[in-house]
């Protein structure tokens, strides 16, 4: 369960907003969205490499 503490006189857009934040960091909407539909393992393998060339590319241009 999320809970947002909201302070006295606080915005209810800016309570939303927090919440809106916190409800993406759980997580719940990708996970719905993944099991939507199947993917083959052989589809997860090669997109999770993908994924690490990207991560590595991106740090290899960090340093």
């Amino acid at each position: 369960m999320i809970v947002v503490p909201v302070k006295e006189g606080e915005n209810i857009e800016r309570a939303l907003k927090k919440f809106k934040r916190k409800y993406e960091k759980t997580g719940v909407v990708k996970e719905l969205r993944a099991r939507q539909q199947f993917d083959k393992p052989s589809v997860k393998k090669r997109l999770a490499m993908e994924h690490a060339v990207y991560v590595q590319k991106l740090h290899r241009v960090e340093d």
